[in-house]
């Protein structure tokens, strides 16, 4: 059985370990150019569920290679008011089996953990253009080089705009949620200019109606020998690998990059980096001088726009040979942190079905049964969360605020809510 996997990101890379692991004909296609094409992104939060998917997926000493690339991020997490006040700060437990914790990870660093050892197994510079099916049941894949292959499995892990999906269930929309984010990466090496708790952890701030904010600090060892990774690159990546990342959320940006009501969000290539630094200094005038202070001391090449996006769920389709995985199918606002942790579990419970032998079009066809359940679930959840991450409502704040407080004194509350 000859599967072919569209798109070289977490999910695809992830699903295409696992099949190899257990001796499996993948072959992945990705347009990137080469594997360090694209040397930018944030840290990536791995929860549980997604480092039980890479501990399943990866041989053992990608497996170990994983876990000797990951930063730290501290365990705690804390909700703070836009004025520094702490309101409560809940500790994460640390098991013993890391597969089973929680990681801060490089996206570049994990993609090039990912790729190693699938040298003959990835081709880049394959822009996937289009599908069609063939009489023997076969599906002849077309490249925008002009180029052709066939699979007996095709896997659309191709992201939000996927163009597997867009012919294959053109009716699953993604929708602009009109939240826009401006991110950045404040250097660790001045963390002694800013209040402890915004650097030893992660960090939501109850702001003023209408804004949000989310930091969380990454440091991460320089551990990328045996990757692929050129002395050039490799500096490139060391130079970001400690830093605290923060993005200021809001429904509307200030003029100049205020949208017009006909629009449906900022433009991707609008301003640039130092032009949107100014701009998040703007929104976060008025707080406590350190979030000020973290926005003004990020470099601009580290500041983005990110227009917040999301999948619509769908009702059920009958299964093919084709399937969707990750952010093709349950693109999800990242207010929750869980996006790249559903991919990882798409690519766990795809491989195991896969791979369990018998006809591919009804293991297909369980995993998209469980995936449509938590994938879709998982994109409702973040969408609220989303709209409470930018909430105008005052009286709501205050109650989440007063819920908060509250929990200080309750221990099996919090708890809980860890």
């Amino acid at each position: 059985m000859r599967i072919a996997v569209i798109g070289g990101g977490i999910g695809g890379l992830c699903l295409a370990q696992g099949l190899r692991k257990h001796g499996m004909d993948v072959t992945v296609y990705e347009r990137d150019r080469t594997p360090t094409a694209r040397l930018q992104g944030y840290r990536v939060h791995i929860d549980p569920q997604g480092a039980r998917a890479l501990h399943d997926c990866l041989p053992p000493a990608l497996w170990q290679a994983f876990l000797d690339t990951a930063g730290t991020s501290g365990q705690d997490f804390a909700f703070l008011t836009h004025t520094g006040k702490e309101l409560l700060v809940l500790p994460t437990p640390v098991h013993p089996d890391p597969a089973d914790n929680h990681h801060s990870v490089s996206r570049i660093t994990l993609r090039q953990v990912l790729l190693g050892g699938m040298e003959d197994a990835v081709r880049f510079d394959a822009t996937y253009e289009r599908y069609e099916h063939n009489p023997d049941g076969t599906v002849t894949l077309h490249f925008a080089d002009g180029s052709t292959a066939e699979a007996d499995v095709v896997v659309g892990a191709d992201g939000g705009t996927s163009r597997v999906r867009r012919q294959y269930l053109p009716r699953a929309e993604r929708i602009d949620t009109r939240i826009v984010t401006i991110a950045g990466k404040f250097p660790m090496e001045r963390k002694n200019l800013i209040t402890d708790r915004l650097w030893r952890g992660p960090a939501m701030v109850i702001a003023p109606p209408g804004l949000g904010w989310f930091s969380a600090p990454h440091a991460a060892p320089p551990a990328l020998d045996g990757f692929g990774v050129t002395e050039q690159e490799g500096a490139l990546m060391d130079n970001q690998a400690s830093y605290v990342m923060w993005a200021v959320g809001t429904r509307r940006l200030p003029k100049p990059y205020e949208t017009k009501p006909h629009e449906k969000g900022p433009h991707e290539k609008g301003p640039h980096g130092a032009a949107l630094r100014e701009t998040a200094a703007r929104l976060v005038a008025g707080w406590h001088p350190d979030f000020g202070r973290m926005v003004e001391m990020s470099h601009p090449d580290t500041v983005s726009l990110l227009p917040i996006r999301t999948s619509v769920p769908i009702a059920p389709w009958q299964a093919t040979n084709i399937t969707l995985l990750g952010d093709a199918i349950h693109s999800m606002t990242p207010m929750r942190g869980i996006g790249a942790n559903i991919a990882l579990r798409d690519a766990r419970t795809l491989c195991a079905e896969l791979t369990v032998g018998g006809d591919p079009v009804a293991a297909i066809s369980r995993y998209e049964t469980q995936m449509r359940e938590y994938g879709f679930a998982a994109v409702r959840a973040s969408r609220k969360a989303a709209d409470q991450f930018v909430s105008t409502n005052p009286v709501t704040r205050w109650a989440f605020k007063t819920f908060l407080s509250t929990a200080r004194r309750f221990p099996p509350l919090q708890t809980r809510m860890a």
